[in-house]
């Protein structure tokens, strides 16, 4: 009953229980239409070393489309990103078996706003790209080790904690993205302030307990035996974590680089 509450109460959609059980390979013990069901050979088990393969495959193609909209920015690549992340992230949670197509294409909508944000944080001081990015995989590798060595357990409660949260800040940044279509700020939201830069530091803490999350979806889904494809489905929620950690972190080092 625990193992299955986990599942319902997962943050983002790239881990639930109903996607586990909907798309899950048939086990010996498990029933078809009333007869006994071996084994569904055709449909292969992920792996942790599989999701992390195609974690990378998706990082590369994120790197291109980030180094393009460095190269040649434009506010539409941005907006192409940000709404493209939304669909496809909705349109993935409800075929997961497609996410060998939905993880690429939202490699290439992270990829804009990666690519877009360092080109305008890039331009308030040399080295914030830098920066940014030392900081956002030392964070990554720290707590790949704290989940590793056990220092921090992603129990039902404390994934039902960090789901609310990543659920609450994704709420005020749609509120924040329709508000700024209309010329209106949230106030303290990413500002130059005490304030602002504590709301910005919690988000950041946020962003990297979420990373736990992540990398529990790899060895719960391997654990869960659940179908190779969800390999794809779950690098797909590290990697919108990572960015999402990587443009936070930026914002965060130009308003200090800016106010040197």
């Amino acid at each position: 009953m625990a193992r299955r509450n986990m599942f319902e109460k997962s943050n983002n959609p790239m881990f639930n229980e109903k996607n586990y059980r909907q798309n899950q390979p048939m086990t010996d013990s498990q029933t078809l239409d009333g007869n006994i069901s071996g084994y569904d050979t055709a449909v292969e088990p992920m792996t942790v070393n599989g999701a992390v393969n195609k974690s990378f495959i998706m990082g590369g193609v994120m790197l291109m489309a980030a180094t393009f909209a460095f190269t040649f920015p434009s506010q539409i690549l941005m907006y192409i990103g940000v709404f493209g992340v939304m669909g496809i992230s909705f349109i993935a949670s409800r075929s997961p078996e497609k996410s060998h197509i939905w993880g690429p294409l939202q490699s290439i909508a992270l990829g804009f706003m990666a690519g877009g944000a360092s080109y305008v944080y890039g331009a308030v001081a040399g080295g914030v790209i830098i920066q940014a990015v030392l900081i956002t995989f030392s964070i990554f590798f720290t707590m790949l080790a704290l989940y590793k060595t056990g220092m921090i357990k992603v129990t039902e409660k404390f994934r039902s904690i960090v789901s609310v949260a990543v659920g609450a800040i994704m709420v005020v940044y749609l509120v924040e993205f329709v508000l700024h279509m209309f010329g209106v700020n949230i106030p303290f939201l990413h500002e130059a302030s005490p304030i602002g830069i504590g709301i910005s530091l919690v988000i950041i803490g946020v962003a990297s307990l979420n990373l736990l999350l992540d990398f529990d979806n790899f060895y719960k889904g391997e654990e869960m035996r659940a179908p190779e494809y969800m390999e794809w489905y779950y690098g797909m929620g590290l990697l919108f974590t990572l960015v999402w950690l990587y443009l936070e972190i930026i914002r965060l080092v130009a308003i200090f680089a800016g106010s040197d």
